[in-house]
């Protein structure tokens, strides 16, 4: 599609894979424990994310239009900015850390108008060692995880004399899990195109993407009183719905994770800031579950083929 003449368009671009690694943040404990989840705060003991960063502004027009570089930060730049001013965070969360960020960059060049910044955390899971009394936690050895992480993004611009969030989602990133029985397909449209067979006791494979979105973004900027909700908790969440239910459809799984996200933070996160996903191999279903809405259904891929 092609954009008018007469559109305005703000010039932006950007970095990306910057590695930020800091231990001993302040931890985080402001969390409302739920019945699906045993989780016990963040020590925060290792801070560590893959951050992406995109500046925006009209001052950059010049270096698209003649070459002229004299308003631009280089991205080498922004990736030592990014680095050294992680140093000075003192916040307890992923979110808090990004708009503290975003905030440095838009506060140091004014000709900036907004930032869209996003990380993955990079988990690590603490070792155990031999002790007196058995085995016991390291405190100093930790392995890297490659397993599901949380993910956050927000869009930073001025306000009047400050910063607002304009935009913000939170994700527990790359879920997998298996149910080895108790899963069902039937009674879908069978005509020429299907080889698929019914069957009412499969194992399913489910790789997801669940999203949500703060009614307050700043619960989790800087939590307080059990506001923040964690990757942990929703990740939880989604593998105990997958026990206690016997899913006639991966798309009516995602939709109870949804209800049942809402249900246990309901003054907190609207789910559904990007869409619930579960995956099987090639195949991908979505909803979108919010406070008084009702849900769609997103095709988000031709190929498809069911887990064996």
């Amino acid at each position: 599609m092609t954009t008018p003449a007469s559109a305005s368009r703000t010039m932006y671009y950007g970095k990306g894979d910057v590695l930020v690694y800091r231990t001993f943040v302040k931890p985080m404990t402001a969390f409302t424990p739920i019945p699906e989840s045993g989780f016990a705060g963040h020590d925060n003991v290792i801070f560590a994310f893959n951050v992406k960063i995109a500046v925006r502004g009209d001052a950059f027009l010049p270096s698209f239009t003649e070459g002229d570089n004299s308003m631009v930060v280089a991205t080498d730049s922004m990736k030592n900015f990014i680095l050294r001013h992680t140093a000075d965070f003192e916040g307890t969360t992923m979110e808090g850390y990004l708009y503290f960020i975003a905030c440095k960059f838009l506060g140091t060049y004014t000709h900036m108008s907004s930032i869209e910044i996003s990380a993955d955390r990079l988990p690590f899971d603490m070792l155990q060692v031999p002790g007196a009394g058995g085995l016991t936690d390291s405190g100093l050895v930790y392995r890297r995880s490659h397993n599901d992480h949380a993910s956050a993004s927000m869009t930073v611009e001025r306000s009047g004399n400050g910063y607002a969030v304009v935009r913000h989602d939170c994700l527990v990133s790359d879920l997998q899990l298996i149910k080895v029985k108790g899963s069902s397909f039937a009674g879908f449209i069978r005509d020429e195109y299907t080889t698929l067979p019914e069957t009412s006791d499969r194992p399913l494979f489910i790789w997801l993407n669940i999203g949500w979105k703060y009614e307050d973004v700043y619960n989790g900027i800087d939590p307080a009183d059990g506001a923040y909700v964690a990757s942990e908790q929703i990740r939880d969440i989604a593998h105990c719905l997958f026990h206690e239910k016997k899913s006639p459809s991966i798309q009516n799984l995602i939709y109870h994770i949804g209800l049942r996200i809402l249900e246990r933070f309901p003054d907190s996160p609207r789910s559904g800031s990007n869409p619930i996903t579960a995956h099987g191999r090639r195949s991908s279903k979505a909803c979108r579950v919010r406070k008084g809405a009702s849900i769609r259904s997103l095709d988000r891929h031709t190929a498809s083929r069911d887990f064996p």
